[in-house]
């Protein structure tokens, strides 16, 4: 029998929010095999996640372009194009999310980004601003998969980990919740997401 769900923790890129970072150097790095050199070799996956473990922009920028100064352009496009990265919310899982808040569930997001970034997505997706709070890892200084940060936010809010449910794209992170004794389920869609909810007896 699975346990009772009181606390229901968000993610937020690729759950709530689309995010892509082919989107604006498609025009800014038209060549596809140079545009995958570039995010293989300069501003890669790992080079990024520091900015969402605390990392400053300019601090970023700086390390890269005295690495590749040929490419400082396209370094700082990077942050200075993030807005195009997420074009678009998921209706679906957003209207989820918002019933889950409108139905009385206690609701909180849990999410690897960067400081300045999460504070513009939640300009543009005004919806960021309503469930109970949010855990950022970039203020916390702490990333997802690390156990450190589910233990921040569970303290943070208050949460009982047997009785939270997280959603998140990333199996990793999924894995790392369900290490620290919270149920957990990997994104894949709305529907599924509602699946999901139905078998711990949440309507959505």
């Amino acid at each position: 029998m699975k346990p009772e769900i009181r606390h229901i923790v968000f993610d937020i890129g690729k759950v709530l929010i689309h995010y892509d970072p082919d989107l604006p150097f498609k025009r800014l790095i038209p060549d596809e095999a140079e545009r995958r050199w570039f995010f293989e070799n300069v501003c890669t996956h790992d080079w990024n996640v520091e900015q969402d473990r605390g990392r400053t922009w300019p601090e970023a920028e700086a390390l890269l372009i005295a690495q590749y100064p040929e490419r400082e352009e396209h370094i700082r496009a990077f942050r200075r194009h993030w807005h195009e990265m997420v074009p678009h919310a998921y209706d679906g899982s957003v209207a989820i999310m918002k019933k889950l808040i409108a139905d009385g569930h206690d609701v909180t997001m849990l999410t690897n980004f960067a400081d300045d970034t999460f504070a513009q997505a939640q300009t543009i997706f005004e919806f960021l601003n309503a469930p109970r709070g949010v855990t950022v890892s970039a203020r916390v200084g702490l990333i997802k998969p690390d156990a450190a940060i589910y233990e921040t936010h569970a303290n943070a809010f208050g949460l009982d980990p047997k009785a939270c449910l997280f959603i998140d794209d990333s199996p990793p992170n999924v894995a790392g919740a369900q290490a620290c004794g919270w149920q957990s389920v990997v994104f894949t869609g709305a529907d599924k997401l509602r699946q999901d909810l139905a078998g711990y007896g949440i309507a959505a």
